[in-house]
């Protein structure tokens, strides 16, 4: 099969999972592919360009599943329900994408068009609701900083440790609002909320 940059980004991808960002190398991935690493050079520059390729494609597929969010939402949607359905988006990309999370926030950062399209229609959601420009940056950092944190944690494959009755006790016993006051809530519930709750953030921020 012919090689292309689709398929070398396709490789690191698969090759990323298993390896992370610092393991990941021109030579595995070629390897994947079954071709010498000097043959990926004439469609990929090196191991930071195929990162940053990599990201993109995230990137690109969060936008439009971004877009289609948007166009979903009822003509009374608010400022928040648009930050809401960005978020949501995005989440769900990385999702799709073992090690996306990983991925974006490791990767050297880059002038990645479809990591600049997420930023861009985010800018100008804030812009819109009155955000102040000063503070636009700041928001959608957070955001999209929060958004990828939040999936890290869901993809985490810790074991969870057994504990007995007895270490149950004395935990509650030393951290009583930690384990009887925080809520029981689903992942999708949690993320809902967050977001929601940097909206009211973001919110003070709104000039009238």
């Amino acid at each position: 099969m012919k090689l292309t940059k689709e398929r070398i980004v396709d490789a690191g991808m698969a090759t990323f999972v298993k390896v992370g960002y610092h393991g990941l190398s021109m030579r595995q991935v070629a390897d994947r592919l079954g071709t010498h690493a000097g043959s990926l050079y004439y469609h990929v520059r090196g191991k930071d360009e195929l990162l940053a390729l990599m990201a993109d494609r995230v990137c690109r597929q969060a936008y439009d599943a971004g877009s289609s969010a948007l166009d979903a939402l009822p003509a009374q949607a608010t400022w928040q329900d648009e930050i809401e359905a960005q978020a949501g988006a995005l989440r769900r990309s990385i999702q799709q994408h073992p090690g996306g999370a990983l991925l974006l926030a490791e990767s050297p950062r880059t002038l990645s068009p479809g990591a600049l399209s997420l930023m861009e229609r985010l800018l100008q959601t804030l812009l819109d609701a009155g955000v102040p420009t000063a503070q636009c940056g700041i928001a959608a950092d957070a955001l999209l900083s929060h958004v990828t944190g939040f999936v890290l944690q869901e993809g985490g494959d810790s074991p969870v440790p057994d504990v007995t009755a007895e270490v149950y006790a004395d935990l509650r016993a030393r951290f009583p609002l930690v384990i009887d006051r925080m809520p029981r809530l689903s992942q999708d519930e949690k993320f809902r909320r967050s977001v929601r709750l940097l909206c009211t953030a973001f919110a003070t921020l709104v000039e009238e």
